[in-house]
C-alpha cells in the first residue's frame, strides 16, 4: 500500500460528498445554516484535485497537501475541522512511502486527533466525532482481518454512530440552542463521518 491508496480514498470520498451534497444540505438546514453539503463537496473535491496528479511518493506529504488545499477552499468551521484531520494524518505519516496495516489505522486515528484537537468536541456531544470514533475503534480492533473486511465494518460502525446521535443533546453549534429538543435530531456532522468511512471502504473493497 502506498500513495495510490490515499488517492483512491480521497477520490471516493469526494465522489460521495458530491453525490450526497443535496442530502447534506437538507440535513444541515434542520440544525444549522444549510451549507454543509457545499462545504464538504467543494472541500473534498479540492483536496483530491490537489493531489490526484502529484508525483509525490511521501504519503504524509500527500495527505498534508490535500488538507491544506481543503482549508484554503472551504475556510468554514467544518471545512477547517476536516482539513485539520487530513493535515494531522499527514504529519503522522510524513516520510512513509509504503504503508502497512497499522499505518492505515494511524491515518484515521490521527484524523480523529486532528479534528478533536481543533474542535474540542468529545464522544457523546452529538458531532462528527460520534460517527468517526466508532469507525476508528473498529479499524483498530480488526487489524488482523483483511483490510476490505475491516473497512466495511468500520463503515457500518460509522453509520450506526450517526444513527445513535438521535437521543443525544447537542453541545456545540446552532443545534445546541435547542437544548432538550435537539435529542430528536440526527447530527449531520456524524453523517459526514459515515460518508468518509464509506469512501475508505469503497477504495479498498
Amino acid at each position: 500500500m502506498n500513495v495510490e491508496l490515499i488517492k483512491r480514498f480521497l477520490k471516493e470520498v469526494s465522489l460521495i460528498m458530491v453525490e450526497e451534497r443535496e442530502h447534506l444540505i437538507d440535513e444541515d438546514s434542520i440544525v444549522g445554516d444549510g451549507d454543509l453539503g457545499l462545504t464538504m463537496s467543494d472541500g473534498f473535491v479540492a483536496a483530491y484535485d490537489a493531489i490526484k496528479d502529484s508525483d509525490e511518493k511521501d504519503c504524509g506529504k500527500v495527505l498534508y497537501f490535500a488538507g491544506k488545499a481543503m482549508s484554503t477552499k472551504v475556510p468554514s468551521t467544518m471545512g477547517t475541522l476536516m482539513a485539520s484531520g487530513l493535515m494531522q494524518a499527514g504529519k503522522a505519516l510524513k516520510g512513509k512511502s509504503e504503508l502497512d496495516r497499522k499505518d492505515v489505522t494511524a491515518i484515521f486515528e490521527n484524523y480523529l486527533e486532528g479534528v478533536t484537537h481543533r474542535g474540542k468536541a468529545k464522544v457523546g456531544e452529538k458531532t462528527f466525532i460520534d460517527g468517526f470514533y466508532p469507525a476508528v475503534e473498529m479499524l483498530k480492533s480488526t487489524e488482523g482481518e483483511e483490510l476490505s473486511v475491516s473497512a466495511e465494518k468500520a463503515s457500518d460502525a460509522a453509520m450506526q454512530g450517526y444513527k445513535n446521535t438521535e437521543g443525544m443533546i447537542a453541545v456545540h453549534g446552532r443545534a445546541a440552542t435547542r437544548g432538550e429538543d435537539s435529542r430528536k435530531l440526527l447530527d449531520p456532522g456524524a453523517l459526514v463521518a459515515a460518508y468518509i468511512a464509506k469512501g475508505f471502504y469503497l477504495s479498498v473493497k
